[in-house]
């Protein structure tokens, strides 16, 4: 995401006769299911009101929006993530990226219309539920040196390689980068799936987002029922117990289903 902004990525023709809400650029949050009415007063980005714009079973969450580009800015991104939770709190809609900007109504009716289908689909896989978010970190001053305290396979390596009087070598000091890499990952995987298997009861599908650092344990979006909150957060302290005081467990929600969706826009 650049720091210019989002460029629009809907375009459809000039209308000839439009009332208010029928004209001018359009800001997409979401789609839901139906097109009974929807409407949510100073909620959207620069307080706009937010409304369902239907075509055919299916209804996009928008707000007029003049400019062709949206900054990135904290107060966007907070209205986009309010008018997300108010929806929430009604039905679980598909959620759409920050800084999706249409040129026209008449472009959203035609993406709604061109793409019913795979968003009924969606809508039926994600009906009910929320997402929720576990992560899990090693909470540790140094992750090597717990590393080498823990396994003795790198700890020997470090032992041989760094533990002489003289300066390893590159292809030493890469052979035991390795070694750690290679045990972080299978640490990784391992304890993943032991805190899946944990919260499978709960939970619908996990998604396992990419650690972003190394204390970084594993980063999970959780796709749980909406009655099943209480028994997805009961299995989290479940699957703490089994884990020493290096490591903390960190979760949220509940969600959007971003982690769960996934559609080829045909435009």
């Amino acid at each position: 995401m650049s720091e210019q902004g989002i460029a629009t990525v809907l375009k459809g023709p000039a209308p000839e006769r439009e009332t208010l809400t029928e004209r001018g650029r359009k800001y997409l949050y979401a789609i839901v299911a139906g097109g009974e009415p929807r409407r949510y007063e100073a909620t959207g980005i620069d307080g706009s009101d937010v409304y369902a714009l239907p075509a055919g079973r299916v209804a996009a969450l928008v707000s007029d929006f003049a400019m062709p580009k949206i900054r990135p800015e904290r107060r966007h991104l907070a209205a986009h993530q309010q008018v997300l939770k108010r929806l929430m709190e009604q039905t679980t809609p598909l959620p759409m990226s920050f800084g999706m900007i249409a040129d026209s109504p008449q472009a959203v009716r035609r993406i709604l219309l061109r793409n019913q289908k795979a968003f009924l689909e969606q809508l039926r896989r994600v009906d009910g539920k929320i997402e929720m978010g576990l992560r899990v970190t090693f909470d540790v001053p140094n992750i090597f040196e717990y590393f080498v305290d823990t396994h003795p396979e790198l700890r020997a390596a470090r032992d041989r390689f760094f533990g002489t009087h003289r300066e390893p070598s590159q292809e030493e000091k890469i052979e035991v980068g390795r070694m750690f890499d290679r045990l972080l990952s299978e640490d990784r995987e391992n304890y993943t799936k032991l805190v899946e298997q944990i919260l499978t009861p709960a939970c619908f599908q996990f998604h396992a987002n990419k650690c972003r650092q190394e204390h970084e344990v594993m980063n999970l979006a959780c796709l749980v029922g909406r009655e099943a909150q209480g028994r997805f957060e009961a299995g989290v302290f479940e699957a703490a117990k089994l884990f020493d005081n290096h490591f903390a467990f960190d979760y949220s929600g509940p969600w959007a289903p971003y982690s769960f969706v996934a559609l080829e826009l045909a435009e």
